[in-house]
């Protein structure tokens, strides 16, 4: 199978070092990288095929990876109209319709939307991936082996429920993250010096996360455990029950997934065109 990306940024970089992990031959990627440096780093570092322009050699792909930035999508694209016969388009451009990429390249029509995480850059991301009904078996299951140099991927039935991907695993990370820093704040505020919070918060975070990854048993279950009747985490849980926590992620999450598409809306109206 050979892959050629548009667009040789950090996502693609962590797709192309996992793939290569995972035995895909360096001869069989090709990158176009606008940015000489971002050439040689890709050539330095992976031994791929990195050039300034979409040539006939990175054009001869079975797969090609759109990775540049959503609002560069347009302008990069409209070189190739016409050009596609048999390639299969994957987008990891954040929330870019498909009907909008395939009217960008004249109406193209085998094309797969994939939204990453940043996880994916060490190897532990989760990838949602929505095909266009033209996509064969075979088509989808190249998707899921290049995704998997990066982490799991889950597929769904309606683009629609991409915007949901987004609020939850796209977005989700920043969620994390910020529940980190208010945990050590916490430890902080409680007497305990930065690093150590800091430790705390993060070995807590990811040792958790391994738990509820390995166990077969639900978060619910897995959270009911740790939680003895009248004791400490007990009081913990129900202050952030009091205070109306799930009930604030839900809402986070539905302002997410709202963005999202109205992000979707705006990056593929004819409007923006330049």
């Amino acid at each position: 199978m050979k892959i050629t990306f548009l667009g040789g940024g950090n996502m693609a970089s962590a797709l192309i070092g996992g793939m290569l992990q995972q035995g895909f031959a360096a001869h069989d990627i090709q990158v176009v990288e606008l940015q000489e440096s971002g050439r040689e780093r890709l050539q330095r570092d992976f031994g791929v095929r990195a050039v300034d322009r979409l040539d006939a050699q990175a054009l001869g792909c079975d797969v090609l990876l759109l990775a540049v930035k959503p609002q560069q999508m347009r302008a990069a694209l409209a070189p190739l109209a016409g050009q596609l016969v048999r390639q299969l388009i994957v987008s990891i451009a954040a929330g870019l319709r498909l009907q909008d990429i395939s009217r960008w390249l004249g109406g193209y029509p085998t094309l797969v939307r994939a939204m990453p995480n940043t996880p994916a850059l060490i190897g532990m991301g989760v990838t949602g991936l929505y095909a266009d009904a033209s996509v064969a078996a075979e088509g989808r299951e190249a998707v899921s082996r290049i995704m998997r140099a990066v982490g799991s991927s889950v597929w769904l039935d309606d683009e629609a429920q991409m915007d949901a991907v987004t609020a939850i695993s796209g977005s989700g990370p920043a969620y994390v993250f910020y529940f980190i820093e208010a945990l050590q704040a916490a430890g902080e505020n409680l007497g305990l010096g930065a690093e150590t919070a800091r430790t705390l918060a993060l070995e807590t975070m990811v040792g958790a996360a391994t738990l509820a990854v390995r166990s077969n048993e639900s978060a619910a279950v897995l959270r009911e455990r740790v939680t003895s009747k009248g004791g400490t985490t007990e009081a913990a849980l129900r202050s952030m029950a009091d205070d109306g926590l799930p009930a604030i992620v839900e809402r986070a999450t539905r302002a997410a997934a709202l963005r999202g598409g109205e992000l979707g809306l705006q990056l593929g109206s004819d409007e923006n065109s330049n």
